[in-house]
């Protein structure tokens, strides 16, 4: 299992990009639990679960790289992004300063 920085994949990348709309369709007719929410859970468990703690313990490399506002589900970036962690360390300095 990998914890720390996923190391990005340009063929990984662009192979994701031009999987192509029939393709999707064609396997959705095929296969009804195709495509829809937690069907990894009933079809590979062992998968899921893997998926799941993979997803939770790594993080993109190219992450903090982007500029994409519509990525609003990470706090942790967004919270770094608008100067939190600035704010916090001048505090803890007026802080420190105020009882030495």
């Amino acid at each position: 299992m990998k914890i720390g920085p996923r190391k990005p994949s340009l063929k990984k990348s662009v192979k994701s990009r031009t999987t192509g709309k029939v393709k999707r369709q064609v396997k959705k007719s095929i296969n009804p639990t195709y495509g829809k929410k937690g069907m990894g859970w009933v079809n590979d468990p062992k998968k899921a679960a893997y998926n799941k703690v993979y997803n939770k313990t790594s993080f993109d490399a190219m992450d903090g790289l982007k500029n994409d506002s519509s990525n609003t589900d990470d706090d942790v970036v967004t919270c770094l992004s608008c100067g939190c962690i600035a704010f916090i360390i001048i505090i803890l300095f007026i802080i420190i300063f105020l009882i030495l």
